[in-house]
C-alpha cells in the first residue's frame, strides 16, 4: 500500500472538524473504499487513535505527526522543504547531521514519534513523550564564518518565542534559549529548549541543525519526579485559542509549522540585517535582565546580576561592580521575583 496515500489519509482526519466517511475519503484520493479500510488498519496497527464511528465515519483520537498536515500550514520558502517524519531515531539532531553529510539540503526538517537517546544543552538527556512532545531539527547551511555561529541559538530562541507566545502568556526566554513559562517561585517553568550543533571547517560552516524540544502536552502519567517541578506544556498554557485554530489542546503539527514559519523569518532577518534586530528581540522577552543569576561557564559558577546581551550575544553579568561577559554555559535564576 502506498504510504503517500496513507499520509494524505491521515493528514484528511488531521484537518476535519468531524468524522469522515470512508466514502469522502475514496472519492477525494480516486481510491476505492476497500483500500481506505486497509489504510485505516494500517495506520491503527502503527499506533495512530482511528476510531470508526457507525454511520458517520472515521475521526482521529490522538496528534499523530504528519508531514503533509505540516507542510499544508507552511510559509516558507525553504524551512520544512522537505519535512520528513520519522517513527523513531536515536535523535533528531543527530539523524539531521547524518542526512547533512550525505548531501540534504538546507531546510530539511525531521519531526519524530520517539527518540531514544534525545540530548539538551551541555550533555543533558532531554524528555520525550509520542503524541505529547514535539521533537524537530532543521538543516541550515549559513553562508557565514564558524565564529558567529554562536548567534544562531539566540536567533532560534527568538523565533520560538514568535511561534510559542500567542499561545503561552508570559512566556520568556533564558539566556541563552529556553524557553519558560511562569511559576510561583518565580524562576519559570521549561516549556522548550533548543540544541544547536555545527560541522565546520576553517573559514567554512559546513551545515547546522537546530533541535526543538516542546512540551505541548504533559504527559499521560504525569511529568516524571527529576523534572515535576520545573517543566510546563503548552496544552495547560492558558493561551489564546483564538490565535491558533488548533491551540486547545494544541496540534504538534501546528505548532510544528508555527515554528518553521517563525524560523525562517528570524534567520533570513539575521542573514541580511545581522544581529541586532535578533538582539533587540531577545532583550525585550528575556526574564533574567536585571535579577540574581549565575552562570555556569563549564568549569565554574560566576553569580552576579543579569545586564542583557552583548552586541555579538554574550550575556553580560554584573560581576562585584564589574561586567563579565558569559559566552557559553547556562544560566540559573538564584532568587525568585515576578514570574518570569
Amino acid at each position: 500500500m502506498s504510504s503517500a496515500t496513507r499520509e494524505a489519509i491521515l493528514a484528511r482526519l488531521i484537518e476535519a472538524a468531524r468524522p469522515v466517511s470512508g466514502a469522502e475519503l475514496a472519492a477525494g484520493l480516486s481510491i476505492s473504499r476497500t483500500a481506505v479500510w486497509k489504510h485505516i488498519h494500517a495506520l491503527q496497527r502503527a499506533g495512530v487513535a482511528i476510531a470508526a464511528i457507525r454511520g458517520r465515519g472515521y475521526r482521529l483520537e490522538s496528534d499523530p505527526l504528519c508531514a503533509a498536515a505540516v507542510t499544508a500550514r507552511l510559509a516558507t520558502r525553504r524551512l520544512g522543504r522537505p519535512c520528513v517524519v520519522l517513527d523513531e531515531t536515536d535523535s533528531t539532531n543527530a539523524e539531521a547531521m547524518r542526512r547533512a553529510e550525505a548531501g540534504a539540503p538546507e531546510g530539511l526538517a525531521l519531526l519524530a514519534e520517539r527518540q531514544l537517546r534525545g540530548r539538551g544543552r551541555l550533555g543533558r538527556r532531554w524528555h520525550a513523550w509520542p503524541e505529547h512532545s514535539l521533537a524537530m531539527s532543521v538543516l541550515l547551511r549559513p553562508r557565514a564564518a564558524p565564529e558567529a555561529m554562536a548567534q544562531l541559538p539566540l536567533v532560534a530562541a527568538v523565533a520560538a518565542h514568535d511561534a510559542l507566545a500567542p499561545l503561552a502568556p508570559g512566556l520568556g526566554i533564558k539566556w541563552p534559549n529556553d524557553l519558560l513559562l511562569p511559576s510561583p517561585d518565580g524562576r519559570g517553568r521549561k516549556l522548550a529548549g533548543i540544541l544547536t550543533e555545527m560541522r565546520a571547517e576553517p573559514g567554512r560552516v559546513q551545515a547546522v541543525v537546530v533541535g526543538f524540544g516542546i512540551n505541548v502536552r504533559a504527559p499521560a502519567g504525569g511529568w516524571p519526579a527529576e523534572i515535576a517541578p520545573i517543566a510546563a506544556a503548552l496544552g495547560n498554557a492558558g493561551g489564546d485559542a483564538a490565535a491558533e485554530a488548533d491551540a486547545n489542546p494544541p496540534s504538534r503539527n501546528a505548532v510544528a509549522a508555527r515554528v518553521l514559519n517563525a524560523l525562517e523569518r528570524r534567520y533570513d532577518e539575521w542573514r541580511e540585517q545581522g544581529f541586532a534586530p535578533i538582539r533587540q528581540a531577545w532583550l525585550s522577552a528575556h526574564v533574567a535582565t536585571g535579577r540574581r543569576a549565575r552562570a555556569h561557564d563549564g568549569s565554574r559558577y560566576i553569580e552576579g546580576v543579569a545586564e542583557g546581551l552583548d552586541a555579538d550575544g554574550a550575556l553580560l553579568l554584573r560581576v562585584d561592580g564589574e561586567l563579565a561577559r558569559i559566552t557559553a554555559g547556562d544560566l540559573e535564576l538564584t532568587e525568585g521575583g515576578d514570574a518570569p
